[in-house]
């Protein structure tokens, strides 16, 4: 007598991260006669091992039975290692429709989601990214946890559908339950002060540094800030992010998809609305600082992209560290390679560093007397190369601040009248960058530099004597380039001018490495 045999099978469709760009993973199960077990296969991390008895109870406890057979669950493809508990609403579905639990067609829909061992849906890192994927992939719905329906609303068109629980989930897939409500949980771009926020008008003199600040920002230029301890190198850094123009939608949803796949997009702040500023301490690993691990994250340059990268004690991270940021300050992006293949994340920041010219942090002080003998200063200054300071386009002193000043009931100008100008510099640079794919003056590569930054006579003899008296490598002498033209922009002036170059050229780093 022929045998025959059911075949058990279902297919529901997730979504896997590598770096900022998702791809879609097919979650099959298959459900069999022989001695009970549950297995996952497609190159699983520990956290989707872990899947089976989340899945299981979570299944128990929604009001289904769990299959007491073979289950085999595969994730799709098998070419990459998969991690991360988004893949938990997936399986646990092809688990019920293979049981034939639920009759539901879900060839048209994308589950997102970690599932708690009651059965409700956790909050799940990277569902921005993910929902972009599969709005760009004509999925008709896309499911979420409730929790994350703020941030899945950002991907304009999309279908969002926020549920609490596998139950709802299935009551809907049924048609026993109406598709949940978005609108509630729609997010709009707004204005928000930056985290730290420091008006420029509190911090008194400085007004040189104050200018190179308002530089830095209308062009996007690197910058280190040198002087005793003290002297406000701080406080100016974190100013800076006060006066930088507001991020465009795109930006926003740039940064806040790096935040997402970090885990660190807060389910309350769905966007981030703010140009980020980001101080790691120097004691921080290459890992941490570019990016890193078995499954790659972003690091702090990532993390700051579109923002400032604040590094405090710039010679104590260390040559390595300092080193590794030379790729990524002339990029604008890193790639991490691994045995499985490389992943790339932005890193278009601003870098921004303090240090003080010596060890006792004296040295040029024109109160305290340095201690430091000169071989040690020398030592220290060297820590930071000549190639990483070939990428930084302002050097500065921040001078000690008399008495008279600090005492001063006077304020300056503040960060909302700087950020004005700021705002109109940069608008200035996208009309001109229209047609290209940058947005400030410090991203022009040679040949933007040869079309855009158009000098006088006089302006380019003062360039010509600068390369030879200075030793100009070609890198410096286009970041010079690139600093005039911004310097140009905020005088509203087509033609770069002999002052405009004097200006970039005094900002390039003045003691020896």
């Amino acid at each position: 007598m022929p045998v025959t045999l059911t075949i058990m099978l279902a297919k529901v469709s997730s979504c896997a991260l590598i770096g900022l760009e998702g791809t879609i993973v097919e979650v099959e199960a298959d459900i069999s006669a022989g001695l009970p077990s549950f297995t996952i296969v497609g190159l699983p991390d520990t956290a989707i091992q872990e899947a089976r008895e989340r899945v299981r109870v979570a299944i128990r406890n929604s009001g289904f039975t769990f299959p007491v057979k073979r289950i085999v669950a595969n994730l799709a493809p098998a070419d990459f290692k998969k991690a991360g508990p988004a893949y938990d609403l997936s399986i646990a579905l092809a688990i019920l429709i293979s049981s034939e639990q639920l009759k539901a067609d879900t060839s048209q829909t994308l589950f997102l989601g970690e599932l708690s061992l009651d059965g409700s849906l956790r909050h799940t890192s990277g569902i921005l990214p993910m929902v972009a994927l599969a709005y760009q992939k004509g999925y008709t719905n896309i499911i979420v946890p409730a929790c994350d329906a703020r941030e899945a609303s950002l991907v304009e068109g999309a279908s969002i559908l926020p549920f609490t629980t596998l139950k709802e989930i299935t009551e809907y897939l049924q048609g026993d339950r109406a598709a949940p409500k978005l609108s509630e949980f729609k997010e709009e771009l707004k204005g928000t002060p930056p985290a730290n926020y420091v008006d420029l008008a509190y911090i008194k003199g400085q007004e040189n540094v104050k200018r190179a600040l308002e530089v830095a920002a209308a062009g996007g230029h690197n910058m280190v800030m040198t002087g005793p301890p003290g002297s406000g190198k701080t406080m100016l850094a974190r100013a800076l992010v006060s006066i930088l123009p507001t991020m465009t939608s795109a930006e926003a949803l740039e940064v806040t998809k790096i935040y997402s796949i970090a885990g660190l997009l807060p389910p309350n702040i769905p966007l981030i609305h703010s140009r980020p500023l980001r101080a790691p301490h120097y004691t921080i690993s290459s890992a941490g600082l570019v990016g890193g691990g078995t499954f790659p994250k972003p690091g702090e340059i990532s993390l700051s992209h579109r923002g400032v990268l604040f590094l405090d004690e710039l010679p104590e991270f260390g040559h390595s560290l300092l080193e590794l940021l030379r790729q990524p300050l002339e990029d604008k992006t890193v790639t991490i390679s691994r045995a499985q293949g490389s992943v790339s994340f932005p890193a278009n920041f601003m870098l921004v560093g303090a240090m003080n010219p010596c060890p006792c942090g004296f040295y040029g002080d024109n109160v305290k007397r340095c201690t430091c003998p000169p071989g040690l200063v020398t030592r220290y200054q060297r820590r930071i190369s000549g190639p990483f300071l070939d990428r930084v386009d302002i050097v500065i002193d921040v001078p000690r601040i008399e008495y008279e000043k600090l005492s001063s009931d006077r304020l300056g100008e503040s960060s909302e009248i700087v950020s004005r100008r700021v705002e109109n510099c940069r608008n200035i640079q996208l009309e001109r960058f229209a047609k290209y794919k940058i947005l400030s003056n410090a991203e022009m590569t040679p040949a933007e530099i040869r079309q855009f930054c158009t000098m006088e006579d006089t302006a380019q003899n003062l360039l010509r004597s600068a390369t030879k008296q200075l030793f100009l490598s070609a890198r410096a002498y286009h970041r010079i380039l690139k600093l005039s033209r911004t310097i140009a922009d905020l005088e509203n002036n087509d033609i770069i001018k002999a002052h405009h170059l004097a200006e970039a050229i005094q900002y390039r780093p003045r003691w020896q490495v």
